[in-house]
């Protein structure tokens, strides 16, 4: 690989060239293998021989966008501590919307800014079979390195759309869910069979102007002595809750 296609690859770690080219990276080969699957558009495939060795009946079909290069040439152009099986130039998508139809559990983040919150968030929402999340505009960018790596492919079945969360609680006719320090007890509460759960920010909580929207705020019970739970944690125990009783 060239010093200058080393260096485009290097410079879409960074949000604003990932938005000026309209790429994004996927590392590692449990994601690319997610990937292929999908029905992103894939600009090149930088894999090594071992993984395309390992998979090449399912690579096959990308063997025109695909280069093979050492494991050392990989670790240069990488975002991850140890990758030694391959890296995807993918196409974004445009962020475009979706219906929220009746019967929906949408999931709405208020500003969640860690980009590795937000990939364990969109991957445990694939896990109970959750494929709309709202993110507000402040939100960390999906398209991270970070976000995608810790989705481990979810992003590829999740849909993510990034909008004003208010504008949309005020307009759904879908029961809305929060969580909160000091709501109800979610062991117990009589979960809807639809409805938006509001995630907030991991310092903040939800915004007043949000909070104001929310008819359900539901809390985790607390047995020890830490003061909050990680946002994407906190997610899944109260997906989880939610499932489990409907």
């Amino acid at each position: 690989m060239n010093n200058s296609r080393a260096s485009f690859i290097q410079n879409l770690h960074d949000k604003k060239n990932r938005k000026k080219q309209g790429l994004f990276l996927v590392e590692g080969e449990k994601s690319i293998l997610e990937l292929i699957k999908g029905d992103y558009i894939i600009r090149e495939l930088i894999l090594s021989h071992k993984t395309w060795n390992a998979h090449k009946e399912a690579l096959l079909p990308f063997k025109q966008k695909i280069e093979l290069v050492e494991p050392g040439e990989l670790a240069k152009i990488s975002t991850l501590e140890m990758n030694d099986t391959g890296i995807a130039v993918v196409q974004q998508k445009e962020n475009e919307g979706f219906e929220i139809q009746k019967g929906d559990i949408v999931l709405a983040l208020d500003d969640i800014r860690d980009p590795g919150n937000l990939g364990t968030i969109i991957r445990t929402a694939d896990w109970y079979g959750i494929n709309k999340i709202i993110c507000s505009i402040g939100s960390a960018d999906m398209y991270n390195p970070k976000a995608i790596s810790a989705s481990m492919g979810s992003f590829t079945r999740v849909h993510v759309w990034y909008t004003n969360i208010d504008v949309i609680l005020e307009e759904t006719k879908l029961p809305i869910l929060g969580g909160v320090l000091d709501g109800k007890d979610v062991h117990t509460f009589d979960f809807p069979k639809e409805g938006i759960l509001v995630i907030g920010n991991e310092a903040n909580g939800i915004k007043n102007e949000n909070m104001k929207l929310i008819k359900h705020k539901l809390s985790i019970p607390r047995y020890g002595d830490t003061e909050s739970m990680n946002a994407a944690i906190a997610t899944g125990i109260i997906l989880d809750n939610w499932k489990r009783k409907i």
